[in-house]
């Protein structure tokens, strides 16, 4: 019998310290933000062309997310401004990505009538999936994202951009 307690006790302080081990570790979960980040990083969706593009393309780069649509009078609004600002920050290395909540043909023709030199994606009703992992739960639009090189988000807008806001949030980035 005392045998058999020599050699239990031993074993059950093992799994107690193992226990407190691990019940003492914090495991900091990504926050939803940074999963919402790596999703959309992760999707493979066609360009204004039609061209499938890999959007891991623009990992580890400050981005400027706009999620929009044709039909969304403020979304066509900004476009031009938007198209301006890429220009002015493109020396800074920080890029304007569009993704298109609308069909390839719309977009395409949108892209080309209004001379769109930053990157539009087509992904459909299927950015309405990536626009809730961000936290707009209604889906509205026009959304933008700012996302540091660091991969993380730094700032969201929701509704129309205030232009002189959106060039100081730049400076996050």
């Amino acid at each position: 019998m005392k045998r058999n307690i020599f050699i239990f006790v031993p074993i059950a302080i093992l799994f107690c310290v193992i226990g407190v081990y691990f019940g003492v570790q914090r495991h900091t979960p990504a926050s939803p933000e940074s999963v919402a980040v790596a999703s959309l990083l992760a999707q493979e969706i066609p360009d204004a062309s039609g061209k499938s593009t890999a959007l891991s393309q623009w990992k580890g780069k400050p981005l400027v997310v706009n999620f929009w649509a044709t039909w969304c009078a403020p979304c066509v609004e900004e476009m031009p401004e938007l198209n301006a600002l890429q220009a002015e920050i493109a020396a800074k290395n920080i890029q304007i990505v569009g993704i298109g909540i609308d069909s390839a043909d719309n977009i395409a023709k949108f892209a080309e009538k209004y001379k769109i030199s930053y990157p539009l994606y087509v992904a459909g009703t299927g950015a309405t999936a990536l626009l809730r992992q961000f936290g707009n739960q209604s889906g509205g639009l026009p959304f933008t994202v700012l996302i540091g090189r660091d991969g993380q988000v730094k700032k969201m807008y929701l509704g129309s951009i205030k232009f002189d806001e959106l060039r100081q949030d730049l400076g996050l980035l």
